[in-house]
């Protein structure tokens, strides 16, 4: 299995990104107590959409039927944390993609 770190900064986002040889667009945005993930397709059309990124569980697993050929995972360095902070995404907290 090959990790890949998935580069944030604590903002609102949408960016571009190749996972595994296949182009996505994600969005991810602050809703007041967590942060929340969109997956679309090269062309914008919506996959997934309102993620929560919540630590210790892969957060596609109930989407595997979509074939994605990945799973992903946030990771926080301080112990305890249950969730990465609205000033922390991308620093102390992190996505992980995990090719299958």
């Amino acid at each position: 299995m090959e990790a890949t770190e998935i580069g944030f900064t604590p903002d609102n986002q949408a960016f571009s990104i190749v996972i595994d040889g296949v182009s996505y667009q994600m969005r991810v945005v602050w809703r007041e107590a967590f942060w929340v993930l969109d997956i679309m397709d090269a062309t914008g059309s919506l996959i997934i959409a309102g993620i929560p990124l919540i630590p210790g569980m892969d957060l596609l697993t109930q989407y595997k039927y979509l074939g994605l050929g990945f799973s992903l995972f946030v990771i926080c360095d301080i112990e305890g944390q249950e969730y990465p902070t609205q000033d922390d995404l991308g620093t102390q907290s992190h996505l992980y993609a995990v090719m299958e």
